[in-house]
């Protein structure tokens, strides 16, 4: 279950991102927490999110303020993420224990029913596991903190890729490979599907874009 952080979190990334509250908007903490009906607490936790994430900055007493996300660092930033994810994915084939191909095996199985029902909120959180138990399957602390770090900086971004239409079923599907790949112990099979599944590049790329809202494409452009 999400909390109200995560539901207040969620919507105003995508509003950030699709170019709802553009660059420079300022975000006071009072009018936060009376649009969604709540305390500030919960409205304070949601901002540290978006700060991590970097769609915002908070500035002591000068209150918080909407970012210009970049289409370029951002793509930087996934491409680092996919090798990153690829390594994992690659040490994951060589040293996971049958007890961990069965936590992928059930996040697998929560990633297929919450994408037949078409819940991508639902998905992501079942996704994020299934990530994270990967990372952790590595057996590479570091590079599992690495991973998760970088992760948390492109969860607007992650989950904004997955309302491209039909993408739900495609990431399903690239799960379904990497997990057959691991559990075979195939560390090159595993290694390159993994890192595709997260590049984004060629008919990705538009998709992308297509879901970033007209205010990030003319910054592209």
């Amino acid at each position: 279950m999400t909390s109200v952080a995560d539901d207040i979190s969620e919507a105003l990334e995508t509003e950030i991102v699709e170019g709802l509250l553009p660059p420079g908007t300022r975000l006071e903490e009072p009018a936060l927490a009376e649009r969604f009906g709540v305390s500030r607490t919960p409205v304070r936790e949601a901002l540290q999110r978006l700060s991590a994430s970097g769609l915002v900055e908070l500035k002591p007493r000068r209150g918080t303020q909407v970012l210009n996300p970049s289409i370029g660092r951002i793509v930087e930033m996934f491409e680092v993420m996919a090798e990153l994810e690829a390594v994992c994915a690659r040490l994951c084939a060589r040293r996971a224990e049958p007890e961990l191909i069965e936590k992928l095996r059930a996040w697998l199985m929560s990633c297929e029913t919450t994408a037949a029902a078409q819940d991508v909120s639902a998905y992501y959180e079942a996704n994020r596991q299934f990530h994270h138990t990967i990372y952790r399957g590595s057996g590479n602390g570091f590079l599992a903190e690495q991973a998760e770090s970088l992760h948390l900086r492109l969860t607007p971004f992650r989950r904004q890729q997955l309302r491209v239409p039909r993408r739900l079923r495609q990431s399903l599907a690239e799960h379904t490979q990497v997990v057959t790949a691991i559990e075979a112990g195939d560390e090159a099979v595993a290694e390159a599907v993994q890192r595709a599944h997260i590049l984004i590049q060629g008919e990705r790329f538009g998709d992308f874009l297509s879901q970033f809202g007209a205010a990030a494409r003319a910054n592209a452009g």
